[in-house]
């Protein structure tokens, strides 16, 4: 099992920058790419960047909402992935989820909810106008 710990959100106004961390920890071994996903009140879970390791390589994934002002950046030791959320938006708003991808041989088209095994609590991010 892996468990995983989000921080970092909080309310920031427009224009504003937020970086959320998430750490695992447990059997991290087995960690082959790790997520971030959000939710909105009212909206389902959607998917907003994605980290995939493979064989001393990374590949980066992004919504197209947050391409451009959004980072994902990761330690593939450490198991650690953070989010550098700039030019943030009154739509950015939601709880932010991280996620793990723990199959090896799994293969992402486009990182979805069934692509990840293990999931954090969330953190919320609130963005005024």
């Amino acid at each position: 099992q892996v468990q995983l710990v989000e921080s970092g959100g909080g309310l920031v106004q427009a224009g504003g920058s937020l970086r959320l961390s998430c750490a695992a920890s447990g059997r991290t071994f087995s960690m082959y790419g790790m997520g971030w996903f959000r939710q909105a009140p009212g909206q389902e879970r959607e998917f907003v960047a994605a980290v995939k390791w493979s064989g001393g390589s990374s590949k980066t994934h992004y919504a197209d909402s947050v391409k451009g002002r959004f980072t994902i950046s990761g330690d593939a030791v450490k198991k650690t992935v953070y989010l550098q959320m700039n030019s943030l938006k009154p739509e950015d708003t939601a709880v932010y989820y991280c996620a793990a991808d723990l199959n090896p041989t799994r293969l992402w088209v486009y990182p979805r909810e069934p692509d990840f095994d293990s999931w954090g609590q969330g953190t919320q991010v609130t963005v005024s106008s």
